[in-house]
């Protein structure tokens, strides 16, 4: 038989359930265990933890929680780890796991991938011609940065491997690099075969966020078994690049076609071209089949090769940030709401100007419970049960502190039926993410295992070739009898972020019926209906072989991450607010 690598995803965000790797590692069924742990928002809250305390800034969970529960059972079975926890500080979480492992009496060969720290290169990067420009908003580099961590690939964790580490602790990655590198590691991969590394970066995104690969948000959420033992995703994997998706056996959860597709899309932009630090992947032709009970095998990705760039995270201060809550009871409770929250504004915006510290930055208030997200789509203004929230962010901590007392005076002064006010909210720093590229030539990854520093060579990268793009303009008019039926009756649907774009990959439920979705679900008429919520300009980009599209939508999110005042800052309304768009269907397709 022909070799398969077992690749087990234990975590797909700090914060992750504390079942995926104990999980994973009793199961039986994997080699590896990788973990993601690095959201866009998880490295301004790093950021902002080494901000407070110096030791810090890594994804401290891995260390306390996952590996304290697994470390003697992975060394015991042999089973390799690779983790990007490290964050803004790798070689602290380092130190932190050799501590435990010298406490559980474990012998552990502890790899550390450094040079994705770019806060020594802030000066050259200021004078650097052309300037360095924001991705999206094309800002220039903020006077104080907290962080800049470049986003490395997967030779660093190949090298690692290769030289024997057991564990592997990684700064800023790609959130797929993880699996990939495994994968170039064990079936000797080269960096020019980008078919391949396509290939194994796909099936690193499958995993990389937890158990949305085996059920998590899928659309059909009911026909999902057993939500409180759900499964953590394992992909079988083969050296020609097809893999297996599937989950420990007994467990909850569903491995099924919708469901890999849904993450398949997830947080890409064009489909035929995924920019990753190792290759540009084309996911369009990518297929997908049922091989067995919750297992779904995957076949078709193609790459070319990379780009010269890496992406850099930066972040950086912009004041602080409050968000207060309060819940208002009974008839007209959302008119109430909304005449609290103005209240408070205009109350507290009058203190702050006597007191000569100015206005809020910003401000965004809304009612949670009377679908706010949905704006002119919204259908339950009447609920008798509404959660003011109110967000304002400022320059001084001080008017923040006196926004945050003048809260809970709302539960005696107006509206009735206040309450809720569970004590003062805090006030907190507002760090943001700032977006930019670096050439490939500025940035050295590195590897650190047992005292020896080994240099690792990446490839310069071409200028990409933008792809052509694919348009099939076989669509399908819906005809006289023509019945109006939401979207979700004929598609699956997800939404991820990036920055401040969000995405929205949208899969018919049969491929008769894509023709019919390309009529009516034009990139024109999604701007129309997410018109209250995306301010740029919306574009569709087919992915015919799992019969999809994927929505990239501009200026999306507030600003997006811990930029958005919002209550959804990350877009995971949006394909739910997408799905209830009606489209109308001949009864023969119903």
């Amino acid at each position: 038989m022909s070799k398969v690598v077992r690749i087990g995803g234990a975590s797909g965000f700090w914060g992750d359930s504390a079942v995926g790797a104990p999980q994973l590692v009793r199961s039986g069924q994997i080699d590896y265990l990788v973990f993601d742990y690095l959201a866009e928002l998880t490295m301004s809250l790093l950021a902002g933890a080494r901000l407070k305390k110096p030791e810090l800034g890594y994804a401290t969970d891995f260390v306390t929680v996952a590996m304290k529960q697994v470390l003697k059972d992975v060394v015991d079975q042999g089973i390799r780890v690779v983790s990007n926890a490290g964050g803004v500080n790798p070689q602290g979480c380092a130190d932190a796991l050799a501590a435990l492992a010298a406490e559980q009496g474990v012998a552990l060969k502890i790899a550390v991938v450094t040079g994705d720290d770019l806060m020594p290169q802030v000066g050259a990067l200021r004078e650097a011609q052309p300037p360095v420009r924001e991705l999206q908003s094309g800002a220039p580099l903020p006077e104080k940065l907290v962080s800049a961590n470049a986003y490395l690939g997967a030779l660093p964790v190949k090298a690692a491997l290769d030289a024997g580490a057991q564990v592997v602790i990684t700064g800023r990655c790609v959130d797929s690099a993880v699996t990939l590198g495994v994968l170039m590691h064990e079936f000797g991969w080269a960096p020019e075969q980008h078919d391949l590394l396509a290939a194994g970066a796909l099936a690193g995104h499958i995993i990389e966020c937890g158990a949305q690969g085996t059920g998590g948000l899928h659309t059909d959420w009911d026909r999902v078994p057993d939500w409180a033992h759900i499964g953590y995703p394992i992909v079988e994997c083969e050296a020609n690049g097809a893999f297996t998706v599937t989950k420990p056996t007994g467990t909850g959860g569903l491995v099924v076609p919708a469901v890999v597709a849904e993450q398949m899309l997830y947080e890409i932009g064009d489909p035929a071209a995924y920019l990753l630090p190792d290759v540009v992947c084309d996911f369009t032709q990518v297929h997908t089949a049922q091989t067995g009970e919750h297992r779904v095998r995957v076949e078709g990705a193609r790459g070319q090769p990379p780009t010269p760039f890496y992406k850099v995270s930066a972040t950086h201060m912009a004041g602080f940030r409050c968000s207060a809550q309060l819940t208002i009871v009974g008839i007209d409770a959302v008119a109430k709401a909304r005449r609290t929250g103005e209240a408070i504004l205009i109350r507290t915006g009058e203190m702050l100007t006597a007191l000569g510290l100015g206005a809020f930055k910003e401000h965004h208030l809304e009612v949670l419970g009377a679908e706010s997200c949905y704006g002119p789509h919204a259908r339950h203004a009447d609920t008798r049960e509404a959660i003011l929230r109110l967000t304002v962010t400022h320059r001084s901590k001080e008017a923040l502190e006196l926004f945050a007392r003048e809260i809970a005076p709302a539960g005696t002064s107006w509206s009735p039926g206040t309450t809720g006010a569970a004590g003062r909210p805090s006030v907190s720093p507002s760090i943001r993410q700032y977006a930019f590229l670096v050439d490939k030539a500025r940035v050295t990854p590195q590897v650190h295992l047992d005292g020896e520093m080994i240099a690792v060579t990446v490839p310069a990268g071409t200028p990409i070739t933008p792809p052509e793009p694919t348009h099939n303009s076989h669509t399908l008019d819906a005809g006289a009898d023509a019945v109006d039926v939401p979207l979700v009756r004929l598609a699956w649907a997800r939404s991820g972020d990036k920055g401040d774009t969000s995405n929205i990959g949208v899969i018919a439920r049969r491929p008769e019926l894509l023709p019919l979705l390309r009529a009516q679900l034009t990139p024109q008429r999604v701007a129309q209906w997410l018109a209250h919520l995306v301010q740029g300009p919306v574009v569709r980009f087919e992915v015919p072989g799992i019969h999809a599209f994927n929505f990239v939508c501009e200026q999306a999110l507030g600003g997006g991450g811990m930029a958005s005042l919002r209550n959804d800052p990350l877009g995971k309304g949006m394909a739910q607010i997408l799905l209830s768009m009606p489209i109308r269907v001949p009864p023969n397709l119903l």
